[in-house]
């Protein structure tokens, strides 16, 4: 074996903003991880998440072999059941009786052979992905106004713009890169402007001028409001409206009633600071409006994405180096479903159902008589239909539905009574695969092979540098082979990711001549070594990749110009008496359902537990306290959480975030309140619009501990884990006292009646400790009080992969550090892992005044930079006591 190490340009397997992955496979098959400088999507940065990817590559609950009903399997027999029970609910019921749910973490050409498969040759629309849940509002406004889904501009706008209006997007925590390229930009010109569309006052507002807290759904009035601005204002290209769009007569009028005074009532917001925002906007012709989720997860999503179109079209703002609306999307490719159909009302290639010519020219392409004529179900309704025993089988693919889908628990049932489940993924357990009747084990990130393309259009490839472990394969390969068994082997005959993408980009350009907007032409051919050694490129490629689209017009409707869409702004959300609206979302170090994320250490110090924001007024009526736990509850169930009280939250809403699912937390599981209403253009569920209730929860006891291995937590009420290092930690609370604590904890931890369990009691105070240790390691250590345990979180983790001698047994029972042993604090930093005192005391008495002198002290925000904000924040509450 080689004894050099090996390095592999990829690409980050986390958000869309795609960024360069350099990943070098050592001698002793430790992998290291570093941003590539020469990708054009980060130039070598990298978040919290995606420096830490090393540490998510472990095989532990990996998914290993094929398993039907629980059992191990072999493929043969996996994939011919697969093909077996397709073919014959297909031949009792119809091809509509069928369904795939697929996922922005599918490669493209795992993404185009399944959509080939089932909107081809069995011949239904039923193919949906949860790109449903993040950007479908932004393909159906993009649609109506471009006659396709395209993003008109590059990052690089984000940096030439003068002024950046972000809507609905926490980019510091979501998109940290991005973030950074911006605030990179903005110190180098100070004069550049930015200001925040969000009802909270998120990290993102850290480097705002302007942040305007809008009502939840009053973001469509505000940026109604802004086009009547640029009216009244002077901003209008007249030429660009008479040369290359149409419809602006009906927009402009219906936008005249939309004064500054109306507005403010409508979002909340003070008419003037909406004046100021309108003034910037008229004065400032290199404008870009960024947005994502905040404006997608609506009921009115589509038409919101309109109104900020509507604005750029107006005043030709748009296709040009700083100019633009810009969406950027949740995952590494969501626009690569996209691009070959993966939505149900999508066909391969950019094109439509709605157009014969496009269904005909698919059909032939393919050689694919069986072609489905219509839309699929898009995925709120695919899973109703399963419910109601309309589908009969369902084949989910690399994601979590039973988390993630609004109404989450009538998913849950819905896949109980489903005849048929198969789950594809790389994870042994999730909520989702507990309903499989077949499991197959797909390749994760570092093991596939293919492309992905970013929210600029740009298409990177992702590269194997890790052996296939097992079983496991290719979810490319795992389709085809299904496929072949259905019969259908001539068309689905690939051996590499290299004929599929050969394929992908033949059909966007066949009999396309310029006239759609997905255009790969100049990636046709490519053989297996010119593939290997694709650069990063935009679409689309007819000879060169393409920075920006609608500069000189040139849409992609039947006569060529965009189209302004009359939006009627909605009544912002106000939640009945007693009800707070509901959000949702991510936080800064996790992902998704956390099957990648959870595994690392690093990445579960910031924030170890979920958690309900709420502002501090709203608390106090509540009688809620800090850390306490807080039970939100409406028609749909009930979760609870922690406590985290905050005045960056707006008053009579609640934070939630998305990440914890029934593997990690005992009731966390946030979409089961979410009510599944949906957008009617695009689909997409209205996922931070929800209303609950808020109660506090009174336990009878608080718990923490940190352990080994999980212990049995099934008598506990309240229990959320995570990852440490060489362990666990666990937070717990139980609404009754048990009547042994010592036969509570053997039972919990599993502990033999000779183990020689330490504890220490203090039963009029309800405290109580306890500590089993091992060839002078912990084995666990348990810390219980009648309030939230004060003991220091980091600290404690740190002692499971520690040798102990009597004296630091008894510190541990004891629940305190010694002298010689400083409590850096809750992590604030998770590249380095610095924590809060550590932070304190580099400002107290290190004199460090300001954030780059933390960076240069402790190397605290030097990395992702995505806690900078945090650490600005520390300096400024202890920056009194560093004078005196």
């Amino acid at each position: 074996m080689s004894r050099t190490p090996r390095t592999v340009k990829t690409t980050c397997p986390y958000c869309g903003v795609g960024c360069g992955v350099l990943a070098t496979r050592h001698a002793d098959g430790k992998v290291t991880v570093k941003g590539d400088p020469d990708h054009p999507a980060n130039y070598g940065r990298l978040c919290s998440k995606g420096s830490a990817l090393d540490e998510t590559l472990s095989l532990d609950n990996r998914l290993l072999y094929p398993e039907i009903r629980g059992r191990r399997a072999v493929w043969d027999e996996a994939l011919n059941l697969v093909a077996k029970k397709f073919t014959e609910t297909i031949e009792k019921y119809g091809p509509d009786s069928v369904a795939l749910y697929g996922s922005g973490q599918l490669l493209t050409e795992d993404y185009y052979v399944a959509n080939k498969l089932m909107k081809g040759f069995i011949g239904t629309g039923n193919m949906d992905t949860n790109s449903r849940l993040c950007m479908a509002s932004s393909v159906a406004g993009h649609k109506r106004a471009f006659g396709t889904d395209t993003v008109p501009g590059c990052y690089e706008d984000l940096e030439q713009a003068d002024l950046l209006v972000l809507v609905g997007t926490n980019l510091a925590w979501c998109h940290p890169v991005l973030y950074q390229r911006i605030a990179t930009a903005k110190e180098a010109r100070p004069e550049m402007k930015v200001v925040v569309i969000d009802p909270r006052r998120t990290v993102t507002t850290d480097i705002a001028d302007l942040h305007l807290p809008v009502a939840a759904d009053g973001d469509a009035a505000l940026f109604a409001g802004l086009l009547s601005a640029c009216v009244s204002g002077g901003a209008l290209d007249h030429d660009y409206i008479s040369d290359h769009t149409d419809g602006f007569t009906e927009v402009r009028d219906r936008a005249r009633d939309w004064t500054i005074d109306k507005v403010a009532k409508a979002t909340g917001v003070s008419a003037r600071d909406i004046a100021t925002f309108y003034g910037w906007f008229v004065r400032t012709e290199k404008a870009v409006t960024i947005y994502s989720q905040g404006v997608n997860q609506s009921v009115a999503g589509t038409d919101k994405v309109n109104a900020i179109i509507n604005c750029h079209l107006a005043t030709g703002r748009i296709g040009s180096p700083g100019m633009g609306p810009f969406s950027v999307t949740g995952q590494p490719n969501a626009m690569g479903g996209r691009e070959v159909g993966g939505l149900a009302n999508m066909l391969a290639a950019h094109m439509d159902f709605a157009s014969e010519d496009d269904r005909d020219r698919v059909r032939r392409f393919w050689d694919a008589p069986a072609l489905a004529e219509k839309p699929g179900l898009k995925a709120v309704d695919m899973f109703r239909a399963i419910e109601e025993g309309q589908i009969k089988a369902v084949w989910i693919m690399a994601t979590n539905p039973v988390d993630s889908l609004p109404e989450a628990d009538r998913a849950r049932a819905a896949l109980a009574k489903c005849d048929f489940v198969v789950v594809s993924d790389i994870i042994a357990k999730t909520d989702t695969s507990e309903w499989a009747h077949v499991r197959l084990p797909a390749a994760g990130w570092g093991e596939k092979d293919g492309t992905v393309t970013n929210s600029e259009r740009r298409i990177s490839r992702q590269r194997a540098f890790l052996k296939l472990p097992e079983a496991a394969k290719p979810d490319w390969w795992i389709i085809s082979e299904v496929a072949k068994r259905m019969g259908f082997g001539e068309a689905f005959d690939y051996r590499s990711p290299a004929e599929i993408f050969a394929e992908h980009a033949a059909l966007s350009a066949f009999e396309n001549n310029g006239q759609r907007d997905f255009d790969l032409s100049g990636l046709t051919g490519l053989d297996a070594k010119a593939y290997d050694e694709l650069v990063p490129v935009q679409w689309p490629v007819r000879e060169e990749g393409t920075k920006r689209l609608f500069g000189e017009g040139g849409y992609f409707t039947a006569d060529g110009k965009a189209r302004f869409v009359a939006v009627t702004p909605p009544e912002p959300v106000t939640p009945a008496p007693g009800q707070f609206v509901l959000n949702t979302g991510r936080v800064r170090d996790h992902w998704h359902t956390m099957t990648r994320t959870g595994k690392s250490a690093r990445l579960s110090a910031h924030i170890a537990e979920p958690f309900a924001e709420l502002h501090p007024e709203d608390a106090l009526a509540l009688g809620v306290t800090p850390a306490s736990l807080v039970r939100l509850s409406n028609d749909n169930g009930s979760i609870i959480v922690r406590a985290l009280l905050s005045d960056r939250q707006q008053r009579g809403s609640v934070f939630v975030p998305m990440h914890w699912t029934g593997q990690n937390a005992a009731q966390a599981r946030v979409d089961t309140l979410v009510t599944a209403i949906t957008d009617p253009f695009s689909g997409q569920p209205a996922l931070k619009m929800s209303e609950a209730r808020i109660s506090p929860v009174t336990p009878a006891w608080y718990g923490f501990a940190v352990a080994r291995q999980k212990p049995d937590l099934a008598g506990v009420d309240y229990w959320a884990l995570a990852t440490a290092e060489s362990g666990l930690r666990i937070e717990l609370a139980g609404l009754e006292t048990p009547a042994d604590w010592d036969a509570f904890v053997r039972n919990m931890f599993n502990i033999d009646a000779d183990a020689s369990l330490l504890s220490v009691h203090d039963s009029r105070a309800n405290k109580h400790n306890f500590a089993l240790f091992e060839d002078g390691e912990v084995v666990f250590a348990l810390f219980i009080a009648p309030t939230p345990v004060p003991v220091s979180r980091q600290w404690a983790v740190g002692q499971i992969a520690e040798q102990h001698e009597d004296q630091t047994r008894a510190r541990i029972l004891a629940g305190r550090p010694g002298a010689d042993m400083p409590d850096a604090g809750a992590i604030v930093c998770a590249c380095y892992q610095v924590g809060i005192n550590t932070i304190v005391e580099a400002v107290v008495g290190g004199g460090c005044a300001n954030v780059d002198q933390i960076g240069a002290a402790l190397k605290a925000g030097t990395n992702c930079g995505s806690c900078r904000a945090e650490i600005k924040g520390i300096i400024d509450a202890n920056r009194l006591q560093a004078a005196e």
